[in-house]
């Protein structure tokens, strides 16, 4: 008999490495199945996002535009793909939408590569005071050769100083003037520094990857109507679809989209992963159905969960104005580069809180910050109101302040997480889990 290609005995090595990541898999899974997932950059998709995702997409390309291909057998995804620009159009009220992006981080490769020269001027928010890893010299900014100089910031506002930045932007003249940040608590105030980067010549973009999903339900800011040239952003986090990105514009002008389009392809992406950019547009399907209630509630949660942190004990950042206005909750837990928000983060994991540490303002170690980064996203996204933000503003008390054993903890964890599997705001009428 003719052996069958590709048919063969696996070696027992070979096949424990397999087995090994499956359980890795599945082990991860359970964590987040159990556990309260509260890292403000992630999120779950919903159980036909997952079906597109899990497709035969994955491993086709499709080079180019809807039409304008470089390869055949892309008629299917000319229809996905044209559907997914004509609802992020829609949904960001976007002349131009470009939905190919393999994550927020490459968005903002491609917008820098459109609006500024290697070697030119950017004005951005510092990573010491909240801003992304994309906007500093050891990410896309230093990719990109730019020269950068970092706003002013309000400490208490948790913000760019308004009257010091414009002024900066003014003195500097940057060819791109860079807002929003990953510490993102409040809208930024967009129109006077856009205003101030107009009068200097500069583009405006606004990395909107954390609350772009709160910017599409109408419940942040509108960076777009307020100054903006470019919005990027992640379509995994507040906007709760599969790993990627966005480029969006308030520009009709057909010469600079043309500019925005090469600088996604061939600029920044050649295959940009079909199965991901299909689970993009059922999820903006999802959420153009579900988007503003959803981000009503993931905001009203944040709110919810600040406050009852702060009656706990905790020292929750920016009281004076609420709080936040986001998903985000900053908390500090001792002096500046003193390891406390990481030690906090690593003994919550324990209880199965998963949370990130952080720096704040004044911080100068990212591996030693003295602060946490809470979201709650996810937990909004699985059917969690104000009633559990108070259960769990407990919860972190008994592990942080009250020093009860974390595996104690832990137990009160899966019981309240038990009763919140299913994904809401979707098209979910099976009412399917969301965990593995």
């Amino acid at each position: 008999m003719t052996q069958i290609p590709g048919a063969w005995e696996p070696s027992r090595q070979s096949l424990e490495y397999a087995d090994k990541v499956l359980k890795a898999t599945h082990d991860s899974g359970s964590l987040y199945r159990f556990g309260l997932p509260m890292i403000a950059s992630e999120n779950i998709i919903s159980p036909r996002v997952a079906q597109v995702v899990n497709s035969d997409l994955h491993g086709r390309y499709a080079e180019g535009l809807p039409g304008k291909r470089y390869y055949q057998g892309c008629t299917d995804f000319d229809t996905i793909e044209s559907i997914g620009i004509q609802l992020a159009q829609e949904i960001f009220e976007a002349p131009f939408a470009n939905i190919q992006s393999t994550s927020g981080t490459v968005s903002n490769i491609g917008a820098l590569k459109a609006l500024a020269p290697s070697g030119g001027k950017i004005t951005a928010v510092s990573t010491a005071d909240g801003g992304h890893i994309s906007h500093a010299r050891m990410g896309a900014v230093g990719l990109r050769n730019l020269d950068l100089t970092t706003y002013p910031w309000d400490e208490e506002r948790m913000e760019p100083d308004i009257d010091a930045s414009c002024k900066l932007i003014r003195e500097v003249q940057p060819h791109c003037a860079l807002f929003g940040q990953s510490v993102f608590l409040f809208p930024t105030p967009m129109k006077e520094m856009a205003d101030a980067a107009k009068e200097s010549g500069a583009n405006v973009m606004y990395d909107g990857a954390h609350v772009l999903g709160l910017i599409a339900g109408g419940q942040f800011q509108d960076p777009l109507r307020e100054g903006a040239d470019v919005m990027t952003g992640s379509s995994h986090k507040t906007f709760p679809g599969p790993q990627g990105g966005f480029l969006l514009s308030s520009s009709e002008d057909e010469s600079f989209q043309r500019k925005l389009n090469n600088s996604m392809f061939p600029g920044v992406c050649s295959s940009y992963h079909l199965h991901h950019v299909a689970g993009k547009v059922v999820a903006l399907a999802e959420f153009k159905e579900y988007g503003v209630a959803y981000a009503k509630d993931t905001v009203a949660n944040a709110k919810a969960l600040a406050s009852a942190l702060s009656a706990e004990g905790f020292d929750v950042l920016a009281e004076s104005r609420g709080f936040t206005a986001s998903h985000q909750i900053v908390t500090r837990h001792g002096e500046l580069d003193s390891g406390a928000g990481a030690k906090a983060a690593n003994v919550l994991e324990k209880a199965g809180i998963i949370t990130n540490m952080n720096m704040l303002p004044g911080d100068t170690k990212a591996l030693s910050p003295s602060g946490l980064r809470l979201g709650v996203q996810e937990l909004t996204r699985v059917g969690m109101s104000i009633d559990e933000m108070q259960d769990i503003a407990k919860l972190y008390r008994r592990v942080l302040i009250d020093g009860e054993e974390p595996s104690q903890v832990r137990h009160a964890v899966r019981q309240l997480k038990s009763e919140f599997q299913t994904v809401r705001y979707c098209f979910n009428e099976k009412e399917i889990s969301g965990y593995p």
